[in-house]
């Protein structure tokens, strides 16, 4: 991972919601880009294939004009076909050494270790540039989610790779999870169903 990358790799990690609609989608994101966000992830777990491939073709294009990543969340297949700057594996979205070999060693891979350490061991070992706990609050996205007490993060340092955060995380609570060593802050909720998107996102990264 270069220099640049792991710079990158710290502050709010927007992470979209589900919307079908392309032109309201963007004009979030474009907000949230607004505010200072440097890494944004493409997440739709209904939309049909041909509606994510508009949406994340049209993410990279306003995240490239913004001096941001891309990553594409669970499909390593559309991150390939629009260039997108990596991936982001849940537990069943594929093997993290093969993914790791079809994006190469300048893509990003980050991967979901849940409350698991020997998962986020695994994926350190496999080449992941990133490690995700959660949910470290409970969750109105993932309500069935696991709960990954903050204390995981803690001793996830020691596999030396930023740390991202996800699950519940709002304004207020933020500073107790950077306090606990993450790096990443993973927000959907907080963020884009707020008044002011690119208010909130400056709020946030403020806390870095």
């Amino acid at each position: 991972m270069s220099a640049e990358v792991r710079d990158q790799l710290r502050g709010l990690y927007a992470v979209t919601p589900d919307d079908y609609l392309l032109p309201r989608l963007s004009a979030m994101v474009g907000a949230a880009l607004q505010g200072g966000v440097k890494l944004v992830q493409y997440r739709n777990k209904t939309a049909a294939p041909p509606l994510r491939r508009a949406q994340a073709a049209e993410l990279l294009r306003i995240c490239r004009a913004a001096g941001a990543r891309l990553i594409v969340n669970d499909d390593l297949a559309l991150a390939l076909e629009i260039g997108a700057d990596g991936v982001h594996l849940g537990r069943d979205d594929g093997d993290p050494v093969a993914t790791r070999s079809s994006l190469g060693p300048d893509k990003i891979l980050g991967v979901s270790c849940y409350n698991e350490l020997s998962r986020a061991e695994a994926a350190a070992a496999a080449g992941a540039d990133y490690l995700a706990f959660g949910a470290v609050f409970a969750s109105h996205t993932r309500p069935d989610a696991v709960n990954a007490p903050l204390s995981l993060l803690t001793e996830a340092k020691r596999f030396g790779l930023p740390l991202a955060a996800i699950g519940g995380i709002t304004l207020g609570t933020a500073g107790s999870v950077i306090e606990a060593g993450a790096d990443m802050l993973a927000v959907i909720t907080d963020l884009f169903d707020t008044m002011n998107i690119a208010t909130r996102a400056t709020e946030y990264q403020d806390l870095f």
